[in-house]
């Protein structure tokens, strides 16, 4: 068995595992969860409170936070779903309940987790607390995105990577523009 075929048996027998198992407490979760992420809502959610309540440093890290995440959905949606598309796990491996509002778009990579990722890794150098905070609320929505059937591990591994990428990207953005363009 090749690299390649070796590493997709383990993300699928890995999926299939993290789809089948856990405790129940995960299950009553997932829906809030996934409810909070859908249209980054939890992402926008956090950005208000970061303004509201932090000063100038809540309304940079918002800021940066928003633009991170806005990186990495137009990486996720504009470029890497459609350079690489990719079914997601079988519906037979889902529970009905969670198949219901199941996307049709590629599985490859989690825009779900991007976004967050992204948002989280933007605004923890401006403001660490609510980074760390926005932090494990990623963890929590990529852990979700496998669990549900959504994605498999994969995917959501890819999307970190696009959501830390961006995040990088957006704060070095002032100082590239001040080195080259200005």
């Amino acid at each position: 068995m090749g690299v390649m075929a070796g590493l997709r048996d383990r993300d699928r027998r890995l999926a299939r595992r993290a789809i089948a198992s856990g405790p129940r407490w995960v299950r009553q979760i997932a829906p809030a969860v996934e409810e909070a992420a859908e249209h980054t809502k939890l992402w926008w959610a956090a950005a208000g409170a970061m303004a509201a309540v932090g000063g100038w440093r809540g309304r940079t890290a918002a800021a940066v936070g928003v633009a991170a995440m806005a990186t990495a959905e137009a990486l996720v949606g504009c470029v890497a779903k459609r350079l690489y598309r990719r079914r997601r796990p079988p519906p037979e491996w889902v529970p009905p309940d969670d198949l219901r509002d199941r996307p049709d778009s590629s599985s490859f990579p989690s825009g779900h987790t991007a976004a967050a990722f992204g948002f989280a890794a933007a605004a923890a150098p401006v403001w660490p607390a609510a980074g760390a905070v926005c932090g494990v609320a990623a963890l929590v929505v990529a852990a979700q995105r496998v669990h549900s059937g959504a994605h498999y591990p994969t995917d959501v591994a890819a999307g970190g990577v696009i959501g830390l990428a961006a995040a990088v990207l957006v704060r070095a953005a002032p100082y590239l523009l001040r080195r080259y363009v200005l």
